[in-house]
């Protein structure tokens, strides 16, 4: 899939005319890993991508979730503070230590360039956008809005679609030389979020496109009720691969940095899977699968009294408002198979999910308010598991509303609108530029 969208020259002139102010607002509050932060998405040999791969050393707990790097949308008027960029607002601080040689670097060369992003979590889209430093920024220091092209060299709307598990966009890099970051920006239509991912590049070196080789010879060991032992053959590479990829379907669900074997474990009883095993290199290139592995997992004998293991990782998926708070956590497992969640306010049972479902809107809560939760895991026998991470939330306060956006209106610099329930202000003159849309540059959002 080819995308080579860019901005027109008008825009840019628009960018140039209102540098100054851009330059001084805010990038994007994170998420706190929002759609899941677990949510969600990341460029496969991003700065976290290779945290996560092992390629990167001393990343922090981003390994776990490379996929969690979320903030508010809006880049550059809004967004990740300066300094902050690269964690998306300082979740995963590690990410944010810069220097010329704090981070591997992914050879590339200007011209067509393919970015591929795995998604954990797909999301309804807005846009995808690809912003680049400027030839001469420092790279001994934070990055921050004026490390780059404030003009992204590829734009590509999405109108709400939604990607599947995997999605790439084919852009032109403008030509650079040496050290250089990409900011990869994926906006998610129907909530104030995007996924922000930096990309550490090499111009000038050599340009590692050659996959490593398939796996071979994998097979399965030590099949239990919930786990199971996956073992593997080498895979070669022209430079060297750096892990591998353990996949059941089209789902991962395992990884390794340098072992050819890996435990897998909190599968569900008595079920057929199918896994098969791709090699990584350094540069992102990941191989063909190898030869694929099929078992079912043994069944349980005698009464389930085995309680689900405790939900993880509760957080905000996304912004409060004054009146709901969404919530997101890590899946349970259990001996059996997890069938639903229970989601308590303070020691109260608000809602019963199903045991696909790791996230549910709380609402009716009252402004400027705070409120405690907890989820707890339940499987088919009734057994429930402990308590997950105390959530504390405060809400925030009413928001301040104002006229609703007008078509017909002219606007200027300062005048604030209500559109959709967010509400922006005027960077300068504007008529008929509807609010929160692609190409919309004249609107910042304010709350």
């Amino acid at each position: 899939m080819m995308f080579n969208v860019c901005l027109s020259d008008a825009k840019r002139l628009k960018f140039l005319i209102t540098g100054g102010t851009m330059l001084a607002l805010l990038f994007v509050m994170s998420l706190t890993l929002a759609d899941t932060a677990s949510a969600h998405g990341n460029v496969t040999n991003s700065r976290a991508g290779l945290c996560a791969d092992g390629v990167n050393k001393n990343c922090g707990l981003i390994i776990y979730e490379p996929y969690s790097l979320e903030a508010l949308k809006g880049f550059p008027a809004g967004g990740p503070a300066d300094g902050k960029i690269a964690s998306a607002n300082g979740a995963f601080a590690p990410l944010d230590q810069q220097s010329a040689t704090r981070w591997s670097k992914v050879n590339i060369s200007s011209g067509p360039t393919t970015f591929n992003w795995k998604i954990k979590v797909p999301h309804a889209t807005a846009s995808w956008k690809y912003y680049i430093t400027k030839q001469n920024w420092n790279p001994d220091a934070p990055l921050t809005r004026d490390s780059f092209d404030l003009t992204p060299f590829c734009n590509v709307p999405y109108n709400g679609k939604m990607p599947g598990n995997t999605y790439s966009d084919t852009c032109n890099v403008p030509s650079r030389t040496g050290y250089q970051v990409i900011l990869a920006v994926w906006e998610i239509s129907d909530t104030l979020n995007a996924f922000y991912n930096v990309i550490d590049v090499n111009f000038g070196g050599d340009v590692d496109n050659v996959a490593p080789t398939a796996p071979t010879g994998a097979a399965v060991s030590n099949i239990g009720s919930t786990s199971a032992t996956i073992s593997w053959s080498a895979s070669t590479d022209n430079v060297g691969v750096t892990g591998y990829r353990i996949f059941s379907g089209s789902n991962q669900i395992g990884a390794t940095t340098g072992p050819l074997t890996s435990n897998l474990t909190g599968l569900t009883s008595n079920t057929l899977y199918t896994i098969t095993v791709k090699a990584v290199d350094a540069a992102g290139n990941l191989s063909a699968a190898s030869n694929t592995v099929s078992f079912t997992t043994l069944p349980v004998t005698g009464p389930d009294t085995a309680a689900p293991t405790a939900p993880n990782s509760l957080h905000v998926m996304g912004s409060s408002t004054s009146t709901t708070v969404p919530l997101m956590w890590n899946a349970s497992t259990d001996n059996v198979g997890v069938t639903g969640y229970q989601i308590f306010k303070g020691t109260t049972l608000i809602a019963t999910v199903s045991g696909s479902t790791v996230e549910y809107l709380v609402t009716g809560l009252t402004a400027n308010t705070l409120y405690t939760f907890s989820v707890k895991a339940i499987d088919a026998a009734g057994n429930v598991s402990p308590a997950s991470n105390v959530l504390n939330v405060t809400t925030p306060p009413a928001p301040t509303t104002y006229p609703a956006w007008s078509a017909a209106a002219v606007y200027v610099a300062g005048n604030k609108v209500t559109h959709n329930g967010v509400n922006y202000e005027a960077k300068w003159w504007t008529q008929g530029e509807t609010p929160g849309t692609s190409g919309a540059d004249v609107w910042k959002v304010i709350s």
